[in-house]
């Protein structure tokens, strides 16, 4: 287990510095740079002192190398947009209010879809299984701004139930919540219904039965946990999306979490803010994925890491 452990800490570090290469090569290519539009109409000593102070005056190279030293020492830079802003300071105030919606909406999201799945598996090819296959399908092809417009309009527009966008009280984050965690419901849905549909078939399934298990028991005890193992392969992935998913609520709500900023900071070049939370991402992405392979073992005794089982 140790030996594992290390091994996959070593990956992910690989994993971060390939991150954050290409990500700082990328946003070299894109024509412009970050200080273009805001140092035009500066003087030529001002603007000239800008690039200087931002580094930008120095070969591609030397720019990559210096960047590479300062990630490594956990320094992300100061925004280029907003002076005087680190992007460490930036990620650490915003990414809390894009978890403010998203770990609600991850919640409610996994609780709901699995409910679903399962009564969609015991009723197979019956009206239950109808409906949600039907949510399903409607979650997955609806797109997230769609469902966002249609409740803002409704909800906010018409009724005046729920204000259209804002932060800092609860109100703001119901319809936000509400058209989050609706993704995650469809995708919990199918992934259950599949994965309990194979595992009800299995044989030791059947020999519970036959022991004269009640059905609750069997579905408890036997079906339900080793459901959930495919579930949990996803997982990583949704709760990376609390942060990564919620780009377009918290550009539709005006919501100030780092979604927000991270469009802001890919619109106008800012360098260092796309690439510390790009970083942050992939960082946040590595990390949920080892701690879902150990959960695994927590599920799934018979799964062994890093060794045979």
């Amino acid at each position: 287990m140790t030996k594992y452990f290390f091994k996959r800490v070593l990956y992910m570090l690989v994993t971060l510095l390939v991150v954050a290469s290409v990500t700082f090569f990328l946003m070299r290519s894109i024509p412009g740079d970050p200080l273009a539009s805001l140092a035009k109409a500066l003087p030529e000593q001002t603007r000239i002192n800008f690039y200087v102070k931002y580094g930008l005056d120095k070969p591609l190279s030397t720019q990559y190398l210096i960047y590479m030293k300062s990630l490594l020492r956990g320094d992300f830079g100061e925004s280029v947009v907003y002076p005087g802003r680190s992007v460490a300071e930036t990620i650490a105030t915003t990414s809390p209010v894009s978890a403010a919606i998203g770990a609600p909406a991850l919640l409610i999201g996994l609780i709901i879809g699995v409910a679903l799945g399962v009564i969609a598996a015991l009723y197979k090819n019956r009206w239950p299984d109808y409906v949600v296959m039907f949510v399903a399908i409607m979650g997955v092809t609806i797109p997230v701004f769609v469902l966002a417009s249609l409740m803002q309009y409704f909800f906010s527009v018409r009724l005046g139930w729920l204000p259209t966008s804002g932060w800092g009280e609860a109100k703001h984050m119901v319809i936000p919540v509400i058209v989050l965690c609706f993704g995650t419901i469809a995708t919990y849905a199918r992934y259950v219904k599949s994965s309990m549909l194979d595992v009800l078939g299995q044989d030791y399934v059947l020999t519970a039965q036959a022991k004269g298990l009640s059905e609750g028991q069997v579905i408890v005890r036997h079906v339900l946990r080793n459901s959930l193992l495919p579930a949990i392969t996803i997982l990583a992935g949704r709760i990376v999306g609390i942060f990564t998913g919620a780009f377009l609520i918290e550009r539709m709500f005006s919501i100030p979490g780092i979604g927000f900023y991270y469009i802001s900071s890919i619109n106008n070049n800012d360098y260092s803010m796309t690439m510390g939370t790009t970083v942050f991402y992939a960082a946040l992405f590595v990390v949920m994925q080892l701690i879902v392979d150990f959960v695994y073992v927590l599920v799934d005794p018979r799964i062994r890491l890093g060794g045979k089982a």
